[in-house]
């Protein structure tokens, strides 16, 4: 009786459950949108194609990176944090503040008193409609070298509130500045 032995597939099964398993999972948990991304960056992204010339508007600063907002009508105490944290973000750039143009932009109705009052140097800018439409929620853009708004950070209430936004402002900046080669 010459029989042949029966193959061992163990090692085949084994084999098999190795590689194939985590790609089945993998897709698995991709599938069900069980697995959140990692994002660090603490502004909310904006669409790609917003820039200065799709807003109709010449950029006040080329080849810099800018920290744009506008001035509303009434400057209060929501107004004023957000410049507080505008001048304290600038200053805490360091280094990288030749880097970057902070920007306060006005329109007809913005109230320009409260700049000299709270002896805030930065440049002043008219906005278009396109623009101040954009911005109508206080919210603080950046903007690339190249002329795009890539980050906008929300109006928040408080003064704690817009301190901490400031930092993830400066943390987001100075990553986009180290990586950056324009500018």
């Amino acid at each position: 009786m010459n029989s042949q032995p029966k193959k061992n597939n163990k090692a085949l099964i084994l084999l098999l459950v190795v590689f194939v398993l985590p790609i089945a999972v993998a897709k698995l948990v991709l599938s069900l949108e069980l697995y959140q991304g990692g994002a660090t960056n603490k502004g909310a992204l904006l669409a790609a194609d917003i820039n200065y010339s799709s807003l109709a508007m010449a950029n006040p600063k080329p080849h810099s990176w800018q920290i744009l907002y506008l001035l509303p009508q009434t400057c209060e105490q929501s107004c004023q944090d957000r410049l507080y944290l505008l001048n304290q973000s600038y200053i805490a750039l360091g280094k990288n503040r030749d880097r970057v143009s902070p920007i306060i932009l006005v329109d007809s109705h913005s109230d320009t008193s409260i700049l000299s009052t709270l002896q805030i140097p930065f440049e002043q800018v008219t906005a278009n409609k396109a623009i101040a439409a954009l911005m109508t929620q206080q919210q603080v853009i950046i903007v690339d070298p190249l002329g795009s708004l890539i980050m906008q950070y929300d109006d928040v209430a408080g003064r704690d509130a817009n301190i901490t936004q400031g930092k993830a402002m400066i943390a987001d900046l100075r990553k986009m500045l180290k990586l950056s080669r324009v500018g």
